[in-house]
């Protein structure tokens, strides 16, 4: 064997085993498959930032990015804590706070009540701004979830049955830029990503298949520019099933 061809063996071994890391665990299919599989079921991603947090531009850079990677679901949900800092967050919603809150009480491994922090698929988390151990957080939960959401006739509805879920539907703003005159990032200019305008939640029945329409109010959401449906276990639970929807009659 010849020292060429011995490294060619050598690199092609290591290029099986970077594919195989990167497919769901239990999952031989191929790259392209895992990209399929990828796209079916999206990973939701939310980062609880402030424009009152100094730590939180890289994090809304991020989010940035990942939102142009496809794949994923992420969103922005800014926080009201920081106000008393000296600049009241043009964006933050009470409900965002009390969402994270929720999730905290949960005990999700790397969770917790601060900024930035990232929350992947209700599950887990991490620092907003830890790329790589965001990233691992995204490619352990993708494939984890049977339940896939289809938009057929102007109703969203789940592939089965999900105990104790609901079906959140999600207005948002794709793009939102903030001169900010206070605090610690006073004098910035800093956007964010697929903004939470509001959200509004549709009870699921217990052993019958959700399937809802969005909410005039959500649907009518003034600002919003881009909707989310999620279906998810009640009180801040796990995420089944995510994917972006287009509004009705759109």
């Amino acid at each position: 064997m010849t020292k060429n061809l011995f490294l060619l063996m050598v690199l092609g071994a290591t290029a099986v085993t970077a594919v195989l890391a990167l497919a769901p665990e239990g999952n031989s299919a191929t790259a392209q498959q895992t990209a399929g599989a990828a796209n079916a079921q999206p990973v939701l991603v939310e980062l609880f930032t402030s424009q009152g947090c100094s730590s939180c531009p890289p994090a809304d850079k991020l989010l940035a990015r990942l939102d142009t990677g496809g794949g994923v679901v992420a969103l922005s949900r800014p926080v009201t804590y920081w106000d008393r800092l000296g600049w009241k967050d043009t964006l933050a919603r009470p409900a965002h706070d009390d969402l994270q809150r929720r999730y905290a009480a949960r005990g999700l491994p790397g969770g917790g009540v601060f900024t930035p922090e990232a929350v992947v698929q209700g599950t887990s988390a991490t620092v907003g701004s830890d790329e790589r151990a965001l990233r691992k957080l995204i490619i352990s939960a993708r494939g984890n979830n049977p339940v896939l959401l289809t938009q057929a006739g102007g109703r969203v509805t789940a592939s089965r049955a999900v105990p104790s879920a609901e079906l959140r539907f999600v207005a948002v703003a794709s793009n939102r830029a903030v001169k900010i005159g206070r605090g610690e990032n006073g004098g910035r200019d800093i956007g964010y990503t697929n903004v939470v305008l509001n959200e509004a939640a549709v009870a699921c029945a217990p052993s019958a298949v959700c399937s809802a329409a969005m909410p005039a109010v959500i649907a009518g959401q003034k600002g919003a520019d881009r909707w989310a449906a999620v279906l998810q276990d009640k009180a801040g639970g796990r995420v089944q099933a995510v994917r972006w929807i287009g509004r009705p009659g759109k």
